[in-house]
């Protein structure tokens, strides 16, 4: 539900970049924090209470789920994955596996086609994300699915930004593997999960202890993976009370005006298969980089693509694969909405941002003989 009308101080439109941890969930997580609590691999009465909370927190992110491996000879992804997935698939070739970037089309949408036709015998996996998070942009996943499936190939969702937004019911939808990011589903920063398909066999990359079943040794963070928990199990109940609907009419009214108030500029990404809470745009004759410190100023809080690959400094890669032109890319914004954002908020973004971008680009143009 939305808080007063009343226009804001501070407007956060970078939820997609950090999700604040959400009260409910510290709530919880404080006494694992504060509190005596065991090792859950440990065999003590302290011990079986850790395990039966990390069980709990387990089965809570199941329930949201809907229930680069060794060896690999060959790995399909696609061009506008996040940096981390483009990265293992880097590193999986120094290793000598071959890798196929599937290209996109001008809305960053991967063809069902394309992925068919890169499927070779030596196709040990096929990954691609739910959505791009640098331009809100969903794939056709069951299509894929129904692909991999029948060439007996595993298939990977990146489900980060995704999940609890959109669909993603992993054995109905037929995917064998999702990934899950705690902070995108407003739990602690730094805690994960890997939903694996029952029978879906792999191995683990970090050795030790055994905990986690073998796959991932090391003594689990038991407040954050409660925390984790807590806000699957949030984010499952509040999908199921309309709030991607509520996201998506906000970030409706802010793509409409926009627009209408900003000559020159255009949406990136899908109009339509697009994630409900994400706006993205390019526009001409102004920087990301001084649009955003001005907002800043201002008490808007709004990034430019990825918030993991703007320290870099390099071009995106997810621009240049939709067809972007240079001085598009280098006015490239992303609005991102969450739990807390309000009508208030999003006029707030409408009133401030033409005005910045008028006067940017009133400085950028040559001087007058």
């Amino acid at each position: 539900m939305e808080r007063g009308g009343a226009a804001p101080d501070r407007v956060y439109f970078d939820y997609a970049g950090f999700s604040p941890v959400d009260p409910r969930v510290l709530a919880v997580m404080r006494p694992f924090l504060e509190a005596g609590i065991g090792n859950p691999s440990a065999p003590h009465s302290l011990g079986s209470e850790a395990r039966e909370s990390l069980e709990a927190a387990r089965a809570k992110v199941a329930r949201l789920v809907g229930s680069a491996p060794t060896g690999a000879r060959h790995v399909i992804s696609s061009a506008v994955e996040h940096i981390s997935v483009l990265n293992a698939c880097r590193d999986l070739e120094k290793a000598g596996a071959a890798i196929t970037l599937l290209p996109v089309d001008g809305e960053g949408r991967v063809n069902p086609d394309e992925v068919r036709r890169a499927i070779r015998p030596e196709t040990a996996l096929v990954s691609i994300g739910a959505a791009c998070a640098e331009i809100g942009t969903t794939q056709p996943l069951t299509d894929i699915a129904r692909i991999t499936r029948a060439a007996g190939i595993p298939f990977h969702v990146d489900g980060v930004g995704a999940l609890g937004r959109i669909p993603l019911a992993g054995a109905a939808m037929g995917f064998d593997l999702i990934t899950i990011s705690s902070n995108d589903l407003y739990g602690p920063p730094g805690a994960g999960a890997l939903w694996v398909k029952p029978g879906v066999k792999i191995a683990p990359q970090i050795l030790g202890g055994g905990q986690e079943g073998g796959y991932r040794s090391g003594t689990e963070n038991l407040p954050a993976l409660v925390g984790l928990g807590v806000a699957a199990e949030l984010m499952r109940a509040e999908a199921a009370h309309g709030e991607p609907a509520r996201l998506g009419g906000l970030r409706d009214r802010l793509v409409e005006r926009l627009l209408g108030a900003l000559p020159d500029c255009r949406l990136t990404g899908s109009r339509s298969a697009r994630l409900p809470h994400h706006m993205s745009l390019v526009l001409r004759g102004a920087k990301a980089d001084s649009i955003l410190l001005d907002l800043d100023l201002c008490g808007v809080a709004a990034s430019s693509g990825s918030a993991c690959a703007q320290r870099t400094g390099t071009p995106s890669h997810v621009l240049r694969a939709i067809g972007c032109a240079p001085q598009e890319m280098e006015g490239s914004l992303c609005f991102t909405l969450g739990r807390w954002s309000t009508t208030a908020e999003v006029d707030a973004v409408i009133e401030r941002l033409p005005p910045i971008v008028s006067r940017l680009r009133s400085l950028a143009l040559p001087a007058s003989r």
